[in-house]
């Protein structure tokens, strides 16, 4: 049935967000007349109000719940303000619905929004009897229940914003529009509402805004430092001065503009260059704040400790330059307490003064190494009686030690005895060996720099034979010395030739070649053991020896022939090639005797300069074990070496006789204070110059 309500022509309006925002919804007004009406909310301030008294209020409710009953619809009390509701008026409300015929009533807060749907469910459960009963929470346990509903919501909608809103200059009209199919927006604004979730977004824009002037602060506060180095390492410059002078200075460095930018809005944080990322400069601004002036002040006390450092480090280091108790070879645990002072622990570390001490001990030891070199060397008669392996005695050593023991450069390397042995092991082996490998100041050997400089100044033979391909009519043909004693040239003579066709030729590469072969093994300067004839023109010379008597006279044997053609204008046998090779004998495959022996023929080749082969390393063999394979790589030397002799005398267009018309000779000594540079290049800055034949890499 239609009832009639009293409230005609006051204002009806419809809010789906929360009271107080009348003026934004459509104004329409109560109709008049009868409506129909189901059921009734009949609503209870319990709040305590300004100039309002509780018990006539309560009074006005129970006259308007008696003109409602008459109705016979549905009353559901409803207490309102349960947020700010006082304790006494809640429970005479509760008495008032309980002496009504049992009223049933709902705690609400709409401002908290606690049972306000409820306080309608209720209702229209007891319209529709069909409904389901509904359970009716006390006010605080329903808080307790929505709060904990709003904050799980709360959550998920502040992880959608975080997820969703990455940068501080995004807008909450685009954000929102993304954020609206999702149902944890959905349910946040549902409970919290619109202004609510904004207010969310902003703070999340505003925390990101803050995160990123943050970042970009201590980028700048990270690089500060370095502009510091980089404008003002001069501690003069700047020690008596504050922060505040010190930024005028900085303005006047030419590379101020490289480090900072100066804007024309201040403070730097508030303005459009925090997000600017491609501008990496300081803003000048930032200079004014105080950790700008911490770090000022601790790069000042950086340039004053460092400053104080390296004082520390000079006069350590006059220390040990004075102190008399530094020597060779002295160690720091024995040098410390007598050059360490308090001041010296007060301003570095051990490690600084122990890397400090033994950059100064090797300037020692290498300084008294060059001391005792020279002492050897006037002493060498000392060295004279030793044999060919250059190995002496203890006895020897110990007469050695004697007439050296009372000079003061050999006292120097006491506390490095092993080193000091090591150095006269070393200077008898280039007495005997002098060669640039067992030289003293190797690598600074002056054979190693000359063969350097000339071989950037030329180019080789056998790269200009790989350019300029030159036909030579006597290139078929292969005159070579087999050197050796004992029947040992005569019997790999034999076996060479066993390799040969029957008129003498051997094929190398594929390719024919006169084999004629000289085996000498007698006294080279008899002229029936002479390496040249006047129809034999030696290309290289094969050294065979299985002892150190054929050792020694191989080398005696080969200074002989240079000696005899020593001063001639055609010192051909001068710069023969030489290939040395140990022969094994017979079912000696090792023991020491071939290990000296291979040890002694290095030394020789590396004396002589020439190539060296040994059984293990080159299969050169004796008898029927010879490898025909390696004699064709020996012969393929020589052939090489002899083609390299033809186009060194043949190269470049000009008219030249086969001889130099000047040859001069250098000496110089390794270990000079200038250079084989110094020496050579005005020689082989001229336009006329040429190597020597035979490719000498010290002759021109």
């Amino acid at each position: 049935a239609a009832t009639k309500l009293a409230s005609a022509e006051k204002l009806m309006y419809f809010c789906t967000d929360q009271l107080g925002l009348e003026q934004d919804f459509e104004q329409k007004q109560m109709p008049d007349g009868k409506l129909l009406v189901d059921g009734f909310l009949l609503c209870v301030d319990v709040s305590r109000g300004m100039n309002r008294n509780f018990d006539d209020q309560l009074k006005f409710v129970s006259n308007l719940y008696n003109q409602l009953a008459k109705t016979k619809k549905p009353v559901v009390v409803v207490l309102t303000k349960c947020d700010e509701g006082v304790e006494r008026y809640i429970r005479d409300a509760h008495a008032f619905a309980l002496g009504k015929k049992n009223l049933q009533v709902v705690e609400t807060s709409a401002r908290s929004n606690v049972n306000v749907d409820l306080a309608f469910g209720t209702l229209v459960q007891l319209v529709d009897k069909s409904r389901g009963k509904t359970k009716i929470i006390p006010y605080f346990e329903a808080l307790k229940q929505q709060s904990q509903q709003i904050a799980a919501a709360k959550d998920k909608y502040e992880w959608l914003v975080s997820r969703i809103v990455k940068s501080h200059n995004e807008t909450w009209s685009n954000v929102s529009r993304k954020m609206q199919p999702s149902p944890e927006y959905q349910d946040y604004v549902y409970l919290e509402g619109t202004p609510k979730a904004k207010k969310l977004f902003l703070q999340h824009v505003h925390r990101l805004k803050q995160e990123h002037i943050e970042r970009r602060r201590k980028m700048y506060l990270a690089v500060l430092p370095q502009a510091f180095d980089a404008l003002i390492p001069d501690l003069d410059e700047i020690d008596h001065l504050s922060c505040a002078k010190a930024e005028k200075l900085l303005e006047a460095k030419p590379d101020f503009l490289k480090w900072f930018v100066v804007l024309e809005e201040t403070p730097w944080d508030a303005t459009s260059h925090v997000d600017n990322v491609e501008n990496e400069r300081i803003p000048f601004d930032l200079m004014e704040t105080p950790p700008a002036e911490q770090l000022y002040e601790a790069h000042l006390e950086k340039l004053r400790n460092e400053r104080k450092r390296a004082e520390m480090r000079r006069a350590f280091r006059e220390n040990l330059e004075t102190s008399p108790f530094i020597t060779p070879g002295k160690p720091w645990e024995e040098a410390r307490s007598f050059i360490m002072n308090e001041d010296f622990y007060l301003w570095l570390e051990e490690s600084v003064y122990m890397d400090i001490y033994g950059k100064h001990q090797k300037q020692l030891i290498d300084r008294a190494k060059e001391d005792f070199q020279e002492l050897l060397l006037e002493y060498s008669e000392l060295f004279y009686e030793l044999e060919l392996d250059a190995k002496p005695s203890k006895e020897k050593m110990g007469v050695i030690q004697d007439v050296l023991g009372e000079e003061q450069r050999f006292k120097a390397l006491q506390k490095l005895q092993a080193e000091r042995d090591a150095l006269v092991l070393k200077h008898i082996h280039f007495v005997y060996h002098p060669t640039k490998d067992t030289c003293p100041s190797c690598p600074g050997c002056v054979d190693s720099k000359v063969e350097q400089l000339l071989g950037s100044r030329f180019i080789r033979p056998s790269e200009r034979n790989q350019k300029n391909p030159l036909p030579d009519s006597n290139v078929d043909r292969i005159n070579l010395v087999i050197l050796g004693k004992d029947g040992l040239a005569r019997e790999l003579a034999n076996e060479i030739r066993a390799l040969c066709t029957s008129d003498d030729k051997y094929v190398i590469e594929g390719k024919m070649y006169e084999l004629s072969l000289r085996p000498i093994e007698g006294n080279v300067r008899l002229p029936v053991n002479a390496f040249q004839t006047p129809t034999f023109q030696p290309h290289g010379c094969l050294c065979l020896y299985n002892s150190k008597e054929s050792l020694s006279y191989v080398v005696e044997s080969i200074e002989k022939s240079r000696e005899s053609t020593l001063g001639r204008r055609e010192n051909h046998l001068g710069h023969l090639p030489l290939t040395l090779v140990l022969v094994n004998k017979r079912g000696d495959a090792g023991g020491e005797t071939l290990h000296s022996l291979i040890q002694q023929g290095q030394q020789i080749a590396s004396k002589l300069q020439c190539v060296f082969l040994d059984p293990a390393a080159a299969g050169i063999g004796y008898g029927r074990n010879i490898n025909e394979k390696q004699i064709g790589q020996v012969l393929k030397g020589l052939l090489d070496s002899k083609r390299n002799l033809n186009l060194v005398g043949s190269t470049s267009g000009l008219k030249e006789p086969p001889d130099a018309e000047l040859r001069v000779a250098l000496c110089l000594m390794c270990g000079d204070p200038f250079g084989a540079d110094d020496v050579l290049l005005p020689i082989l800055q001229s336009h006329t110059y040429r190597p020597a034949p035979g490719g000498g890499s010290v002759l021109l």
